[in-house]
């Protein structure tokens, strides 16, 4: 079993990599439906996977000179505080309902899929930019919209537990058309490392993490992904745009169903 940990967490380090996406939305149902692991462990103990994953694919990506740290820091300025407001609030009023949960994976589960539509439709989308500039969200409007964005990315990955990789891709692809899939993902790694981080903190505080799953998980996942991020740079950008798509087609399916 600890052979097979390895092999998942390698897999997944591997996409995450590559693409920016399927850490949250591919580990805890791993963790949960193969493995056998209790929902609140899986949660927790993926957030600091992710955390930490992350953390080495950053810094492959930032070698490969793949990592936007303006829109990173954008993104941070608004999604860390709300992430902490977020987790405050859920401490005093106790956990979503069921049915408000429900709304909010089906609402990201539609925009991931425009997003997979952005991303196969991309030279029709560059050109229509190219055409017409001024619909284009530039300059302060821009940073503004940015920074809002990551607030409500980080309520939304705080209250349900939804993986950050999804939100923002979808976020950056729509907001920063001009990036490359590689440049996709590797903003998406960097930003995602502070915002698991926190989250990170609160299931280590309520107990929920299994570091000895961790452990394991970790020794396949951080070749894995720092394989993934350096192939980023050298594979052809058709390839990986839809290896991007079809990833972001799994997890909304994964939300739905």
């Amino acid at each position: 079993m600890s052979m097979t940990y390895v092999i998942a967490g390698f897999a997944v380090g591997l996409l995450v990599g590559m693409t920016g996406v399927g850490g949250g939305s591919l580990m805890t149902p791993l963790l949960t439906l193969m493995f056998g692991v209790s929902p609140s462990v899986a949660v927790g103990t993926d957030l600091a996977f992710a955390a930490i994953t992350k953390s080495a694919g950053t810094i492959t990506h930032r070698f490969t000179r793949t990592v936007h740290w303006p829109i990173v820091g954008r993104l941070c300025l608004g999604a860390l505080p709300a992430a902490v407001v977020a987790a405050i609030a859920l401490n005093y009023f106790g956990a979503l309902s069921e049915q408000l949960g429900q709304v909010i994976r089906y609402t990201i589960a539609g925009s991931v899929m425009l997003t997979v539509l952005a991303l196969l439709l991309r030279s029709r989308l560059m050109a229509w930019i190219h055409a017409h500039p001024e619909r284009q969200l530039q300059g302060r409007t821009l940073a503004v919209v940015t920074i809002i964005s990551g607030a409500v990315l980080g309520v939304l990955v705080t209250v349900s537990s939804i993986g950050a990789g999804a939100i923002g891709a979808t976020l950056l692809v729509f907001l920063y058309p001009k990036l490359t899939p590689a440049e996709v993902a590797g903003t998406d790694i960097a930003y995602a490392v502070p915002l698991t981080a926190i989250a990170a903190l609160g299931h280590w505080w309520l107990g929920s993490i299994d570091w000895m799953l961790l452990l394991t998980l970790l020794v396949g996942s951080v070749p894995g992904i720092t394989l993934g991020a350096m192939a980023a740079r050298a594979v052809p950008e058709r390839f990986l745009r839809a290896l991007l798509a079809t990833t972001l087609t799994a997890v909304a399916a994964k939300l739905v169903l």
